[in-house]
């Protein structure tokens, strides 16, 4: 008994709430306002959103895209930012540097992989070849990849990749690379510069015995240039007056 009378109450009051809401109308107004307004789609806020997305995808794609290029001439951007900040006294960088360390990577790499594998690969591959053959097969393709090497290092060893350099100071600094495509700082100084008497390509200068290459086209420091690039002292011999 106790459970229906409840149940009874509860249903009376509930009837009455209902009835007295649909008289007024307002609660309806509003929740049937408020349904309708959440209910409604915000296509300028997805549009935009879908159009920023769309934009920094793009510009990630392209700025991926031209790391991965390789450039012939120094590279713009993020990396020469944070090198002039750091090297504030630079007076010259070299045009190709970046191309230059990149190829000798790849020419040590492929010494790497010829000396360690070339053997292997020759002993394994012709198992019915005479053992001397096959040793001289693999130390052909040994020699001829450690001279590629060796000359591509003597050809570019001479290639400075920067200088440093103050106004007024006796002597200078420079970048090179060894073989193992890694800078090599030097102190130069301008007492000891010399013409370069030799028949070597790409080369500007002669130092202590070692020669050193400027391009000139891309030093615009023309007091710093002027002084790398003596002239030769010019001679005349004595019968000449004669």
């Amino acid at each position: 008994m106790a459970r229906a009378a409840l149940f009874h109450l509860l249903r009376s009051q509930s009837r009455q709430l209902i009835s007295r809401n649909i008289h007024s109308g307002y609660p309806c107004k509003v929740a049937t306002w408020s349904c309708t307004q959440c209910a409604k789609p915000n296509f300028n806020s997805t549009t935009s959103i879908f159009g920023a997305v769309q934009k920094r995808w793009a510009s990630q794609a392209k700025t991926t895209e031209d790391n991965n290029k390789i450039s012939i001439g120094p590279r713009k951007g993020r990396e020469d930012d944070e090198d002039e900040k750091d090297d504030t006294d630079v007076v010259y960088r070299g045009p190709i540097s970046s191309t230059i360390k990149k190829v000798k990577m790849l020419s040590l790499s492929t010494c790497c992989l010829s000396v360690s594998l070339g053997p292997v690969i020759t002993f394994m591959t012709s198992p019915d070849m005479n053992v001397i053959l096959k040793g001289a097969v693999a130390s052909t393709v040994i020699f001829l990849s450690a001279s590629t090497t060796a000359v591509l290092h003597w050809f570019v060893s001479p290639y400075i990749h920067k200088i440093r350099w103050q106004p007024g100071s006796d002597s200078f600094e420079v970048e090179m690379m060894s073989w193992l495509a890694t800078y090599i700082p030097r102190t130069i100084k301008f007492a000891d510069i010399r013409p370069p008497e030799t028949n070597r390509p790409f080369v500007t200068f002669k130092a202590n015995a070692d020669f050193y290459f400027v391009d000139v086209e891309h030093c615009h420091n023309k007091a710093l240039l002027a002084r790398l690039t003596p002239q030769k002292a010019t001679h005349e011999s004595a019968l000449k007056n004669l």
